[in-house]
């Protein structure tokens, strides 16, 4: 073993690549464990090696874990999530993992109130940050008498089981009816107290924004703002498909207070939307694990994931803000999304080379490592047309605008 602890990412996916070629870059040796159907960053000539990641419960994955480092000998390795099920998993089982393991998540009574949406909400009223209208009802009566705007969204508040629509993430409604038709079908898959429904804010990926920071006690130690300019789809993105820093001081202040009022350490997303109607930056979540666009940080000089893993063996780490102007972007998204902006007249051909234009990240083609870049496209129809096979054969229809997740 490398004198320096390595790193266990737990999930594949492209976070779990992102973790890899930052830290594999620095010669931190990285594993990874996940299920067979999330391998993209097996395929990184970082990843040194693959191993299975277990269904079953949370107790079960804990000692999982526990067993890996005593079989693998990893110990005092840093433990990296890729997700808000497996950041939850290894904060609940916090004291239990950092026996063996450098855990680079909050303990659970700082990362639920990220977790779970109606406590970030609730803590965003209590740190006066902007949140859209949220209401949480109980009941289907409760529904029929509260007083919604439209458009709304129909959201879980948690994602701890897998299915359709948590999956979605979110569910557009534009009137009453479909309100309470999507209400049903999201009761079948959900408890009802996990069912939020909030106003929709006008506007695309245009108007959203982030702050991302690694934090010590509350405290930014790395941070920078970005605007998320186009997503996938276009109307209701499951996720971002283009994404530049910009200096956008008015999230840095609410962002700071939410992230201190929880002591939160490690790396967060703090995600906003601008509502043109009153020129307010409204909380929509906080991502307590590594985003999907995290690379652009390291094109920025700030370059999260490694300095996690610094901050988790106890070397120190400099304050530091990201550069503005540099851009990320992951093609075979960001194409079909250009495309459909084309098509509506919000954006020309010419516009969208001169987006492209130097410094740019691109999400997965890296000429050091090329193989999951080459592969990112295949992988993406497959899984883009397998889940629609899958929801036409099992009579289940898209939310309008929103791909299914794998």
């Amino acid at each position: 073993m490398s004198e320096a602890p390595g790193a266990l990412v737990i999930g594949g996916n492209l976070n779990g690549l992102s973790i890899a070629r930052s830290l594999g870059r620095h010669g931190v040796p990285v594993w990874v464990t996940t299920p067979p159907n999330m391998k993209l960053a097996s395929f990184s000539r970082y990843t040194l090696r693959t191993l299975p990641w277990p269904d079953g419960d949370s107790e079960a994955q804990a000692a999982y874990l526990l067993e890996l480092a005593e079989r693998y000998q990893l110990d005092q390795w840093v433990l990296f999530p890729t997700s808000d099920e497996s950041a939850a998993l290894v904060s609940k089982f916090h004291t239990a993992l950092s026996r063996r393991f450098r855990v680079s998540t909050p303990t659970w009574d700082v990362l639920r109130w990220a977790y779970d949406k109606r406590l970030t909400y609730r803590l965003a009223a209590k740190e006066r940050v902007d949140f859209p209208p949220t209401i949480y009802p109980a009941t289907e009566a409760d529904l029929e008498a509260a007083r919604c705007a439209f458009p709304a969204v129909l959201k879980p508040a948690t994602h701890a089981t897998v299915n359709r629509f948590t999956a979605d993430k979110a569910w557009p409604v534009a009137n009453r009816e479909e309100l309470l038709a999507r209400y049903r079908q999201a009761r079948e898959l959900i408890p009802p107290d996990l069912i939020l429904v909030q106003e929709r804010i006008p506007g695309g990926g245009e108007s959203q924004f982030s702050y991302a920071a690694l934090c010590c006690g509350g405290q930014p130690i790395a941070s920078l703002t970005a605007r998320r300019t186009r997503q996938y789809p276009i109307d209701f993105g499951y996720s971002s498909s283009f994404v530049e820093t910009l200096d956008i001081p008015e999230i840095v202040a609410p962002s700071r207070r939410l992230l201190a009022a929880i002591r939160y350490t490690g790396i967060v997303e703090v995600e906003y939307k601008l509502d043109a109607r009153n020129g307010r930056y409204k909380l929509l979540d906080i991502n307590p694990r590594l985003w999907t666009w995290s690379p652009l940080g390291g094109r920025a000089g700030i370059d999260f994931p490694y300095l996690l893993w610094q901050m988790m063996v106890g070397r120190s780490v400099a304050k530091q803000t990201g550069r503005t102007g540099v851009r990320w972007v992951r093609m075979s998204t960001d194409v079909p999304a250009a495309i459909h902006e084309m098509l509506r007249g919000r954006l020309s051909l010419g516009a969208y080379l001169r987006s492209l234009r130097s410094p740019v990240e691109f999400a997965l083609m890296a000429a050091d490592d090329p193989l999951p870049g080459l592969l990112d496209l295949p992988l993406f129809a497959y899984r883009y047309f397998h889940n629609g096979y899958e929801r036409l054969r099992n009579g289940v229809p898209a939310a309008k605008g929103c791909p299914a997740k794998s």
